[in-house]
């Protein structure tokens, strides 16, 4: 199903833990890394598309997670000839994509890479959010930019911030106390975890993380 100018409708998955971590999968007998996506089919939502494919790719169920945001729009990238078979090529451009991005809610061992006889991936690990964009195939990349920068702001926040200023002030509390000087808290711009102002995607990654490998 195309729409008028080539492009497939498509849904991408970005799974958060608790930590902000991202799933990130690798494609089977690759060395390429990528999130969950597939196609729409006909007469499905975005919504519904990305269910089924969050099972079918992953095997979770609409139980183990909750829809954090989507994309507003479509992100588009173009898919060049020599990935497009020879019957498509001339009236297939590539895909056209909402990103949703998602919250596990469930746990790391509801995750099942061999739900169908078709699998995806043969490996997964939790990454930090700016994923490593070198290890994707490279037509990818941008759209890959646009949904993480688009979907950045809606990631949950967690309190440690808040906790460590509260125990900061209950410690100058009792320094006031002993007759030391009050002093008041400094106020700053709390990011998501793994973000910065200008968001470099290969910048300030941690070494790789565990990597869970099915059997085939």
């Amino acid at each position: 199903m195309l729409d008028r100018d080539g492009f497939r409708p498509n849904v991408g998955i970005i799974l958060l833990n608790q930590k902000n971590q991202v799933f990130w999968g690798k494609r089977i007998r690759t060395h390429s890394w990528q999130f969950p996506q597939g196609g729409i089919d006909r007469g499905e939502t975005p919504e519904q598309a990305m269910f089924r494919e969050l099972h079918e790719e992953v095997g979770l169920k609409p139980e183990h997670v909750r829809i954090i945001a989507r994309t507003r729009d479509w992100l588009r990238y173009e898919v060049p000839d020599r990935y497009i078979r020879r019957d498509a090529r001339g009236h297939y451009k590539g895909q056209k994509q909402i990103w949703f991005l998602l919250q596990l809610t469930g746990q790391d061992w509801n995750l099942n890479l061999r739900a169908t006889n078709h699998p995806e991936f043969d490996a997964w690990r939790w990454n930090e959010y700016w994923v490593p964009l070198d290890v994707v195939v490279e037509f990818k990349r941008g759209v890959y930019e646009m949904a993480l920068t688009e979907l950045a702001r809606f990631l949950p926040r967690h309190d440690h911030r808040n906790r460590y200023l509260r125990s900061g002030m209950r410690s100058r509390e009792h320094e006031g106390q002993d007759g030391a000087q009050d002093a008041t808290p400094g106020t700053g711009i709390e990011l998501p975890p793994g973000a910065t102002f200008e968001p470099d995607p290969q910048a300030g990654l941690n070494p790789l993380p565990q990597t869970h490998k099915h059997a085939p």
